[in-house]
């Protein structure tokens, strides 16, 4: 019986420091998401999208070149 103590308050120990440890996680997520929440407005709410490249000239011209070599060679 005494190893059976002995197993149930390690146990209650070794919950009682994870408890500890993940209250201590969450507190300290919950200050430091409101400490960058001041630095919201110096950072973009979106990023500027980049506009396509104009290729379909290019990709006519390469087509034609490919087919102009394949039919020559």
């Amino acid at each position: 019986m005494e190893v059976l103590g002995q197993g149930l308050v390690l146990m209650i120990a070794g919950m009682g420091i994870v408890y500890f440890f993940l209250s201590i996680l969450i507190v300290v997520t919950k200050v430091s998401m409101s400490g960058i929440g001041r630095f919201d407005s110096i950072f973009p709410k979106e990023t500027p999208k980049k506009a396509p490249a104009a290729k379909a000239a290019s990709d006519d011209a390469d087509i034609a070149l490919a087919i102009a070599v394949a039919m020559n060679g």
